[in-house]
């Protein structure tokens, strides 16, 4: 039976949008579950329904009629409650599990992150075999790895799944990453090693690798609970990535470097002090940023090369051609 309706979830979000446009290309029925209403999506014929992940009845009653759910709505950040991320990631995802059951829906693709497998320690050249470490830094890397597990464990043939980790999505239209790095960009300064390497995903390849993993399981059921690690296949230094994308936005490169433990000794004080004095807004630095962007993060991709025919159509130099244009696109609108 060919897959007709979608449902994506966080389908005004980065990711979520992405996936999308793709899915409207090819003709396919889509609708979108987010907390708010989107024009573009409405423009593009989607249909939309609001509502927050973590009401249980509310997603089952959204999911009635649909073969397929591209699982993308997450709660970002390195900072925050970890209630608050618990809430969405994983009573968010286990929700969506229940409601996939409950609609007899076949297919539920689902968004991680290589964070769930992150520690202290440099990460070079990883397969999907890497285990979940005993302690995570952040909220968001533990509810992930949580939901990833829920995700996994209800694997059948009546609920056929894949979990994907793109690694550090970035491109027109981020509203994460980007407005981040430029709004410190004057107080950045380079961590770490420039031999450390570090893998990146470009918005349309990470939108790509979801409709080929639904694709894929379709023709193929036996993938059906596999995690696959998804980016450029072209790790690049992490600073010398942020220059670029600062150069794209017209920006000057990071001046000044630090060491990773000095980072991360001052992450740790961020993080202590913000705790005590209670303060909400992300700190200037945390443990597990200093760890991201000093230490090599980099994945191989080869289970999702010869299972899904994931191969990155849009070079690292193409996406930040694309990027350039974008922020033009932006100033020239500001400007008017």
């Amino acid at each position: 039976m060919k897959i007709q309706n979608v449902l994506v979830t966080g389908g005004g979000g980065f990711l979520g949008k992405a996936i999308v446009k793709k899915l409207v290309e090819k003709k396919l029925a889509v609708t979108s579950f987010s907390r708010n209403f989107y024009p573009e999506l409405e423009n593009m014929g989607v249909v939309q329904i609001q509502g927050d992940i973590a009401d249980k009845n509310l997603v089952v009653k959204a999911f009635k009629n649909i073969d397929t759910v591209f699982h993308a709505a997450a709660k970002p950040g390195m900072w925050g409650p970890y209630e608050d991320y618990f809430m969405v990631n994983v009573k968010g995802t286990r929700n969506v599990i229940s409601a996939c059951i409950e609609n007899k829906v076949r297919q539920l693709i689902h968004t991680s992150s290589p964070s769930v497998v992150s520690d202290k320690k440099d990460k070079e050249n990883v397969n999907e075999s890497a285990l979940y470490p005993k302690k995570y830094l952040t909220p968001y890397s533990e509810t992930k790895a949580q939901a990833e597990k829920l995700v996994s464990k209800v694997s059948n043939k009546d609920l056929q799944t894949i979990i994907l980790r793109p690694h550090i999505i970035w491109g027109p239209g981020d509203n994460h990453l980007m407005p981040r790095l430029i709004k410190r960009a004057k107080r950045l300064k380079r961590i770490g090693p420039k031999t450390c390497l570090m893998d990146t995903i470009y918005i349309d390849n990470a939108a790509d690798a979801h409709i080929l993993a639904s694709e894929k399981l379709e023709e193929n059921p036996s993938l059906s609970g596999n995690i696959y690690f998804v980016s450029q296949d072209e790790p690049v230094n992490p600073w010398d990535m942020v220059d670029d994308v600062l150069a794209a936005a017209g920006l000057p490169k990071v001046k000044g470097n630090v060491s990773t433990r000095t980072a991360y000794t001052a992450g740790a004080f961020f993080e202590f002090v913000y705790k005590i004095f209670n303060i909400k807004v992300e700190p200037p630095l945390t443990r597990f940023v200093a760890i991201e962007m000093g230490a090599s993060h980099w994945f191989n991709i080869s289970r999702a090369k010869k299972d899904l025919g994931y191969y990155p159509k849009v070079s690292t130099k193409e996406g930040l051609l694309r990027l350039k244009k974008w922020f033009l696109t932006l100033e020239e609108k500001n400007n008017e």
